[in-house]
Order: C-alpha cells, then sequence, then structure tokens
C-alpha cells in the first residue's frame, strides 16, 4: 500500500486551512497516487482561544471540513485519515480532538477522540492547557484498510507506550499519529518516540506534523515542528519530509510486518502486562 503523508501550517482561518488540505490532497493524488493519505492534528484551525475553537468546530458528521475531506475521498477513490479536526459537543464550553477516516467510498469508517491532553509547560516557559479547551476520549480505535489494520492516535498520544500496545491487541499493524509537536519537544522527542513506537509494537508508525507559526489566544506567534515522517517495524526511518508544507510518501510492506514479528516475537514473551492484568483479575475477585 501506498501511503501519503499531508505536512501543513495550519492557521486561525478554517476557510484557507481547508483549501490548503484540498490543494495538497489534489498535489498528492496527481503526483504520487497514493491508496491512503493522512493529515495533521488541527488541519482545519490552529491557535486562538476557547471562544475561536468553538464557534469554528464542526459537527460530526456535516461540518464544513468534515464534509470537504469526505467528497476528497470520493473524488479521488482514496483513503483519508483526515488528522485531526475540531469537533463541536452540544451544549458544552469545550470541543473533541477528533479524526475521522474515510474511505475510498467516502464512508466514515472510524472516529477517535484525543485521549491523552497537552497539559506542560515547555523548557522556554510556555504553557499549554489543552484540557481547558478540549475534552478528553476515551475509546480504543482500529480500522481495517485493504490487508492492514490501522490504530488511532493523535500527537501527545505518542508518550503513552501503552496505548501503543493496546492498539496492538486490537490487532494494529500499523499506527497513524497525525501531530502538531512543538519545536521544543519535537526537536530532542519526535524521532526519538516515532522510531521507539516502531521498535515497540512492531508497526508501522505514520506521523504527519504542522509546521511553522499559528498565533496563540494571548496573540504570541508559536512555532511547531514539522519533521513529518514514517518509521517501519524495525524503526528505520523510510520517509521524512523538509521544511514547510509539502507531501512524503512511503510504501507498506505486509511482509515485513510478518518478518519482524516472527524473528523477534516479543509479543508471545510479554510477562508483565499480561501478569499485571492477572493480578487485577485476582484483586477483582
Amino acid at each position: 500500500m501506498k501511503i501519503a503523508l499531508i505536512q501543513m501550517n495550519s492557521v486561525s482561518d478554517k476557510a484557507a486551512n481547508i483549501a490548503e488540505a484540498s490543494r495538497l490532497i489534489d498535489q498528492a493524488v496527481a503526483s504520487e497516487k497514493p491508496d491512503w493519505i493522512l493529515l495533521p492534528e488541527h488541519f482545519n484551525w490552529a491557535g486562538g482561544g476557547t471562544k475561536d475553537k468553538i464557534a469554528h468546530a464542526d459537527q460530526v458528521p456535516g461540518g464544513e471540513a468534515y464534509e470537504a475531506i469526505r467528497q476528497l475521498a470520493i473524488r479521488h477513490r482514496i483513503w483519508i485519515h483526515a488528522g485531526s479536526l475540531l469537533e463541536a459537543i452540544p451544549g458544552e464550553e469545550r470541543v473533541y480532538n477528533t479524526t475521522c477516516v474515510f474511505n475510498r467510498d467516502g464512508k466514515e469508517v472510524a472516529r477517535y477522540r484525543k485521549i491523552h491532553l497537552f497539559d506542560i509547560v515547555t523548557p522556554d516557559g510556555v504553557e499549554y492547557r489543552e484540557s481547558a479547551t478540549i475534552r478528553g476520549g476515551r475509546d480504543i480505535v482500529t480500522y481495517d484498510c485493504e490487508g492492514f489494520r490501522i490504530g488511532c492516535t493523535i500527537c501527545y498520544d505518542l508518550r503513552f507506550a501503552e496505548l501503543f500496545q493496546a492498539l496492538v491487541d486490537a490487532g494494529a499493524n500499523v499506527i497513524a499519529v497525525p501531530s502538531s509537536f512543538t519545536v521544543q519537544t519535537g526537536k530532542d522527542h519526535w524521532d526519538v518516540l516515532l522510531r521507539a513506537r516502531a521498535i515497540e509494537t512492531q508497526a508501522y508508525v505514520l506521523a504527519a506534523g504542522q509546521c511553522g507559526f499559528f498565533t496563540s489566544a494571548r496573540g504570541d506567534k508559536r512555532l511547531t515542528y514539522g519533521h513529518s515522517l514514517a518509521a517501519d517495524p524495525w524503526g528505520h526511518v523510510i520517509a521524512k519530509a523538509s521544511d514547510g508544507p509539502g507531501i512524503v510518501t512511503a510504501r507498506l510492506d505486509k511482509a515485513m510486518i510478518e518478518r519482524v514479528r516472527r524473528d523477534m516475537p516479543v509479543d508471545q514473551h510479554r510477562i508483565i502486562g499480561r501478569e499485571a492484568m492477572k493480578s487485577r483479575l485476582i484483586a477483582a475477585e
């Protein structure tokens, strides 16, 4: 299966972001003819405050960004794993950070809401409080895609290996990581974490990132890291984007996944995870 990762610089302009995502998808299809495309986190809106995000959140299904990507999947007859968009929650002063996945017919086949929320202070003192705007999800989500099983994560989820193991336990052999990493964390952790998750899970890890500046609710400029990449089940980086918006492609080989898992059967050798689960069951009894 041929895949394409779309790297964007989304800003506080929903129409412009949707137009840019559409342009890059059209370009990817014309030049690379992929089977499956991954957009980054927040492809439809970046920056602003809570009121801005609520005002520009999509109804799911049926919202402007949702429908634009669905129509692109239909027009090009491709799978689109639509990074993440802001999903409106009726009656609540927060939104979900949501992945929607469309097959070649434009049918929504998966919906994942980001579980782990980015509430941290970066090394340069900038504070991020995602939970002030975003309501966390709870469900672990995978879907079948033409011989592969793809697991869903979003950005900060990358730091939680237990989620990636749960996705493998659910059958995933490819894991998508649409992201908007900060430069401060990305320069030290992005490649390392993505390769580690690929090695641990013996799965392809595919990460599409935001790049460049956006404006926060406080009016300051914040810089995202980019460097979208694909890592194979051995942990090798097989494709990586340069700076700026654009497209990077790779081919997934199911035989390689099977070979790595056969020759180094770490899942069969797991002890702590299974023993811990048995302990919980015994304690519950």
